[in-house]
């Protein structure tokens, strides 16, 4: 689409929205000067939309009352953002009440849309995983995300500008095998031919994408997302903690979940019965360790603490507060 006509189309969206624009505040949302803003109204009364001009010193544009804009005249961030918002509603459970409303919107959606960006959107849906409830951060970057999903469901291996943690800016070629999303924030999982190694990147983080000639073979049984929880679990952090915990894995994760403990079910002695409960080694990376003793007595199982030993006092002085409170009794009124 031209920059011309898209202009026009984002003065629709504008005037759309409602209210009286000025012409003043129109040029400078669309970066150009008054003279073009009018031109562009001018086309939109040739299209036959009822744009009205107000005249005065406070004067401007407006649409007509009762006017509607033509179904899904959608960009390509917001196509993506809609979509996205509907599959992750259905497959995070807060679309279940709805029925098919859901699956049957995103299906008219995608009947609308242009060939090249309903292509890009499939590829995304086909390439997504997602680990956890959505969060609060907003979607990726369409620039970032429709070229990485593309290079996932075609082999190809691509060129990414990347800012670590640290601040620190590179340039990297990737062979990416998924895309997931994890509490709110996007990853890729991709392997790095240079080092020989499976990384994970935010997209967030991801200044652009550059599709590189060629294509690589996957390696079997790839699991994106399992990648990218144990890339999040063993991400360095100041303290490391190991735990022993009686239980399995599913009863610890309900309180620690996989993106930030790695459990690994230990077999039984040699000596313990058929109903003796087994044993879980936990691994965990944290950056604070203040919150672990409440989420480990909201596990309600036993448990050995082996590292560190300033989780064992951290542990003792909650247990010390919680018999202290449960020995006092209510002040007289």
């Amino acid at each position: 689409m031209s920059r011309p006509i898209a202009r026009v189309l984002t003065l629709l969206e504008l005037l759309q929205s409602g209210g009286l624009r000025t012409v003043s505040e129109l040029a400078d949302r669309l970066g150009v000067d008054e003279r073009t803003v009018r031109r562009y109204a001018g086309h939109l009364v040739d299209l036959d939309v009822p744009v009205e001009s107000v005249r005065g010193r406070y004067g401007g544009y407006r649409l007509a009352p009762g006017y509607r804009m033509p179904p899904l005249m959608l960009n390509d961030d917001e196509a993506l953002a809609v979509l996205l918002g509907l599959v992750a509603g259905r497959r995070s459970g807060l679309t279940t009440a709805m029925g098919t409303a859901g699956e049957t919107a995103a299906a008219k959606i995608r009947r609308v849309l242009p060939e090249r960006l309903r292509a890009g959107l499939d590829a995304v849906l086909a390439t997504l995983a997602f680990t956890a409830p959505p969060g609060e951060e907003d979607p990726p970057d369409s620039a970032v995300l429709l070229p990485i999903a593309d290079a996932v469901t075609r082999h190809r291996p691509i060129s990414i500008r990347y800012t670590g943690a640290d601040g620190r800016r590179s340039e990297r070629t990737l062979h990416p095998h998924g895309i997931v999303a994890h509490s709110g924030r996007w990853y890729v999982a991709a392997a790095d031919p240079e080092i020989g190694e499976d990384r994970t990147f935010r997209l967030d983080r991801i200044g652009g994408v550059r599709t590189l000639p060629g294509s690589f073979e996957p390696p079997a049984g790839t699991d994106p997302a399992q990648r990218v929880l144990t890339g999040l679990a063993t991400a360095p952090y100041r303290h490391e903690v190991t735990l022993r915990v009686r239980g399995t894995a599913e009863q610890i994760h309900a309180r620690l979940p996989a993106g930030i403990a790695i459990v690994e079910e230990l077999p039984p002695p040699d000596d313990a019965s058929a109903e003796a409960e087994r044993w879980a080694r936990v691994d965990l990376r944290v950056e604070r360790l203040d919150w672990l003793p409440a989420v480990l007595a909201s596990l309600d199982r036993p448990f050995v603490i082996e590292r560190p030993d300033e989780l064992r006092g951290l542990v003792e002085a909650l247990a010390a507060r919680l018999a202290h409170s449960a020995r006092r009794t209510a002040p007289d009124a």
